[in-house]
């Protein structure tokens, strides 16, 4: 585990998953965030290029208080990490695993509160592409959107579905478009993605299954293989039957997804606040796990009395702010400024402190490492005359 990821101090490892590891670390100030290390798997340098663009517009998304606010990221690190915003719960995953089905109201709440969140990330032309129960937190305010922020990752080659982690949560969430390998999706792919969430949280199944991903693909492209809706009460059939149709145009958009579960809210007697509250103390009866609350090693409170002391300067600014290099001047690291290639991953930026700064004052973002710069160079020189 790293002790440092940029300018955040890891405390202890939250979880992994088919993307990467993540962490709860703290900023010099001391305010909690979640820190995710993207896998080495995913580091072309066009993805790269993609999830710095989709970092700095993920800082910008408003109107919302489902969706982790996006705090931070470094497209560039060795290893790209992105920071968000900590939030303490279980996912709606363990929630209906340990507890049940959810009843017919709070699937509706569920739904209405999520595609709010869905409508402002779609409002600042992003989309999630990876929304499953796994990425739900069921927290003190109410269902909270994680891992926004990395649909720059999200359409990798089929191959890369194999690898362990990614194929359980993603795969059987995934819409037919890109099951069938759509180089380009819509919003639309989201609603759909909300459709399985609330299949789950009604049914406690995906609408399509099987023992290998490739099996679960294979179903989920076929237009002559509908969803499996068994266990879903009749007044919620029709709503995700819509929202899973093959073809995304066929499906509701967010505001009608909204509107319906709202209906639903109205026939059971119940107001969309008095329905959220529900939802919440039946999520949380447990109590909330909160990682922060956990007492800290000696180690850890050291760690961070040094990090207070490294806060002036490059270790103090985003990965995000300054100006962007320009992709095809990308300059690698000085012999001596950069992490070693042979030495294992820290998981921190590649480049050090100094050459960080030193980018920062001749108003180019830092750069890449070296192996990345020089991939760069390679695709641009076979690409010349473009």
């Amino acid at each position: 585990m790293p002790e440092r990821i940029g300018r955040y101090a890891v405390a202890k490892e939250l979880g992994s998953g088919g993307m990467g590891e993540v962490y709860l670390a703290y900023t010099p100030g001391g305010d909690p965030v979640a820190v995710k290390l993207i896998r080495s798997d995913k580091l072309d340098p066009l993805t790269r290029a993609r999830f710095e663009k989709e970092a700095l517009i993920a800082r910008t998304v408003i109107g919302t208080n489902r969706v982790a606010r996006f705090l931070d990221a470094d497209p560039f690190a060795d290893r790209p990490w992105l920071a968000m915003e900590y939030v303490a719960g279980r996912t709606l995953l363990a929630c209906v695993d340990e507890d049940g089905v959810l009843p017919v109201p709070m699937v509706a709440s569920l739904g209405a509160l999520l595609a709010e969140g869905l409508s402002a990330v779609h409002a600042a032309e992003l989309l999630h592409r990876d929304l499953k129960p796994q990425n739900v937190i069921m927290g003190k305010e109410g269902p909270m959107i994680i891992d926004f922020g990395l649909g720059a990752f999200m359409d990798a080659a089929k191959e890369s579905l194999s690898h362990s982690g990614m194929i359980v949560g993603t795969v059987r969430c995934m819409p037919p478009e890109q099951a069938s390998g759509h180089p380009k999706v819509t919003p639309a792919a989201d609603v759909y993605a909300l459709g399985t969430v609330l299949l789950y949280a009604a049914a406690r199944h995906y609408p399509y299954d099987g023992a290998a991903w490739e099996a679960v693909a294979v179903q989920v492209a076929n237009p002559d293989i509908g969803p499996d809706l068994s266990g879903v009460p009749e007044q919620l059939k029709p709503l995700i039957a819509s929202m899973l149709a093959y073809a995304p145009e066929d499906r509701p958009t967010l505001d009608v997804v909204t509107n319906e579960c709202a209906k639903l809210l109205k026939a059971a007697g119940l107001s969309p606040a008095d329905a959220r509250l529900a939802l919440i103390e039946r999520t949380t009866v447990n109590g909330i796990p909160d990682a922060v609350e956990q007492p800290l090693s000696p180690s850890f409170e050291k760690l961070l009395e040094d990090q207070a002391k490294i806060t002036s300067g490059a270790n103090q600014g985003s990965p995000l702010d300054g100006p962007v290099m320009d992709a095809g001047t990308v300059e690698p690291e000085s012999e001596d400024a950069g992490q070693d290639e042979s030495a294992p991953d820290s998981g921190g930026p590649t480049a050090s402190p100094k050459a960080r700064s030193t980018a920062r004052s001749t108003g180019g973002r830092p750069p890449a490492s070296k192996r990345v710069a020089d991939e760069l160079r390679a695709q641009y020189a076979v690409g010349a005359t473009l």
